[in-house]
């Protein structure tokens, strides 16, 4: 590697040649630019600086490494934790809807319930209502019955009252006290 370094320098100094006099003399600059930076070169090579540039170039390497592998792991596991969330956001969606789905059935049910219990809350009302009309009618028909009982009756006496004459009347007034001698004893 290093004649093939040499050989490509001296290579792109061809230009060199083009300077005016002779080119191997310490009076033409490009011979000094060429000898100063072969020097340099050869001390460059001499202090192993390329193989101290590719030992930190190497560490360098390793580290980058180090550090995409640790990326490739923090990815990973940024990976896992998304994939759990997105399970977790998943199972917490449908627990959701079950919840949303039983909310609704029991809305239906109490809904069911309550016109079942307002039905039989208007038929109690109703029963009611009916026991209170047939109660008040079976109540007007008696004071109706003994309005005319005490009509008939008032008129039935004023009737006999014309009709009977006292001699009448006292054997009657008897035959009830008679009467109800008879039930009493």
């Amino acid at each position: 590697m290093r004649y093939t370094l040499l050989i490509s320098f001296l290579v792109t100094a061809s230009p060199l040649f083009a300077a005016s006099g002779p080119f191997f003399s310490l009076k033409n600059t490009d011979f000094v630019v060429l000898l100063s930076f072969l020097l340099f070169v050869a001390i460059l090579f001499y202090f192993k600086v390329p193989k101290l540039l590719g030992g930190m170039l190497d560490k360098r390497s390793a580290g980058i490494q180090v550090e995409i592998d640790q990326a490739r792991s923090l990815r990973d596991e940024a990976q896992s934790l998304l994939a759990s969330y997105e399970r977790k956001q998943k199972e917490a969606m449908e627990q959701a809807e079950r919840i949303l789905e039983t909310a609704k059935a029991d809305a239906s049910a109490a809904a069911e319930q309550a016109k079942i219990d307002l039905k039989d809350s208007v038929a109690r009302r109703m029963a009611a209502a009916e026991e209170r009309i047939s109660t008040a009618q079976a109540s007007a028909e008696k004071e109706v019955r003994d309005a005319a009982i005490k009509v008939a009756i008032a008129a039935a006496s004023e009737v006999v009252a014309k009709q009977l004459t006292s001699a009448e009347s006292n054997k009657l007034i008897d035959a009830g006290i008679i009467e109800i001698e008879n039930k009493l004893h």
